[in-house]
């Protein structure tokens, strides 16, 4: 784990209000990326400032036990256009808590390195964590994604 300071960042996308609590989000989030790809949203992003597709847990009713929103979406230069049925939000950035999840996907690594983090003791905000799908992610079998998790200062 590393530490970083993020700067504050807008993002259009999908999203589901979902729980960790009996397996809901590994039925929700899958669908929510089924979505993703098969309505082709990134394209339909405006203002998009980059091609890493973010997937961002935030608006958390207590911890990660508890109903989050998971946004699949984009960085963007504004919010000023949100395509109908997409949502926009802005993030505060901030301290972060940095990990990596490195090999093949079908293995399920990024769930790992989330049983990593919810079983540390960071002293995490509970505002807005995500994982960076960059072009490292992209080999399936020899993947790398960034997840960041919000820490207090």
């Amino acid at each position: 784990m590393q530490q970083e300071t993020i700067a504050p960042f807008q993002i259009i996308g999908i999203a589901v209000r979902t729980s960790n609590q009996e397996n809901q989000a590994a039925k929700d989030i899958p669908a929510l990326w089924n979505r993703f790809i098969s309505e082709n949203i990134m394209e339909k992003i405006p203002n998009r400032t980059g091609l890493e597709v973010y997937s961002i847990y935030t608006n958390y009713e207590g911890d990660h036990t508890q109903p989050y929103d998971t946004i699949l979406g984009c960085k963007v230069s504004t919010l000023g256009e949100i395509p109908e049925g997409m949502i926009g939000q802005a993030f505060e950035g901030g301290k972060m808590a940095k990990f990596t999840s490195k090999g093949n996907l079908d293995d399920n690594i990024i769930y790992q390195t989330w049983l990593e983090i919810w079983n540390t003791d960071l002293d995490r905000k509970f505002t807005a964590d995500f994982e960076i799908h960059g072009p490292k992610s992209m080999d399936r079998a020899n993947a790398e994604v960034d997840i960041l998790v919000a820490i207090h200062e």
